[in-house]
């Protein structure tokens, strides 16, 4: 089986989605009980060195950065540096389906930001789609309830972060390796947590709480690994909605692990994303289906049925 670049781009971005989401559930968890700072350290250090282990693995034998991509490593790293802290901060005082229901703004937001910035095509029904994929979210978050307070808006100023991040991710030269941009990612974030530790103590960790910084850091690295696949193939209007599926991760977990049930406006809420992903993509199978159409008959070749 064939996979064009946006399919390929929706699968990475689906994954990725879910790592993080597993990722969020840990580290609401642990900072429950540790400091932020000290959280974030202790999932770097894993983090980085997991990374490390991975690129010897691959048969890397230097993480060099070429010219070309330097300044845009330090606007992604430093974007990254504000999602995280901003994410983490959020995280900490929200329910988890209400922060990632604010989260899925970013489509709508990367996409007319791909629109503006890098002047990517995008038709009128996927801007169609993704708007009614963020009244979905807006069902969820209902701004001017008791829901949409000061962390609310520390979530959205995340989002302002993180549509940086992918643009930039998406002018990065294609011979750049992505274990490569997550290394110096790992290393910024953790370089942010020791920073941190200036203003709070260290907290003995107990076994419990390592296993599952463990479990984060390595949900962390393959967020890092897919979310950037995702964003350097296909379209990003096309593989931006796929975002929306961490909604479904964080109701579920929420649901699970903290005793967080939506309620009838999330679940409908998430309904109306969940269909806009769907039909981005049906649409998205019908244009390549025309396209190869169109190619078949300039060439005197005949398409199989499927």
């Amino acid at each position: 089986m064939t996979f064009t670049d946006n399919t390929r781009g929706i699968i990475f971005m689906a994954v990725a989605m879910a790592t993080f989401t597993v990722n969020d559930s840990f580290m609401k968890a642990v900072t429950q009980v540790l400091p932020l700072s000290e959280a974030i350290v202790i999932r770097g250090v894993m983090t980085l060195a997991a990374l490390l282990v991975l690129a010897w693995a691959m048969g890397m034998k230097s993480i060099w950065i070429s010219p070309d991509d330097r300044a845009l490593l330090g606007w992604r790293t430093a974007a990254e540096l504000g999602a995280t802290i901003t994410f983490l901060l959020a995280l900490r005082q929200m329910p988890l389906a209400n922060l990632s229901a604010i989260m899925q703004s970013l489509p709508l937001a990367v996409t007319l930001g791909a629109a503006i910035a890098l002047k990517e095509p995008v038709g009128w029904r996927r801007m169609t789609a993704i708007a009614v994929g963020f009244a979905g979210v807006l069902l969820i978050v209902r701004p001017g309830t008791d829901g949409f307070n000061i962390w609310s808006v520390v979530a959205l100023i995340s989002v302002a972060f993180v549509v940086v991040r992918d643009l930039t991710t998406r002018q990065f030269s294609t011979g750049l390796p992505s274990v490569t941009i997550a290394i110096y990612t790992s290393i910024a974030v953790t370089l942010m947590g020791l920073s941190g530790l200036a203003i709070e103590e260290w907290t003995p960790v107990e076994p419990q709480v390592l296993a599952m910084l463990a479990g984060a850091s390595v949900m962390l690295i393959l967020g890092y690994l897919f979310i950037v696949m995702a964003m350097r193939v296909g379209d990003v209007g096309v593989v931006a909605p796929f975002r929306y599926s961490a909604l479904i991760w964080a109701i579920l977990l929420g649901w699970l692990v903290f005793d967080d049930f939506p309620r009838g406006l999330t679940l409908l809420g998430a309904a109306i994303i969940v269909a806009t992903g769907l039909y981005t993509y049906l649409r998205e199978h019908q244009l390549q289906r025309r396209i190869s159409a169109s190619r078949a008959s300039l060439t005197g070749t005949a398409t199989p049925d499927r």
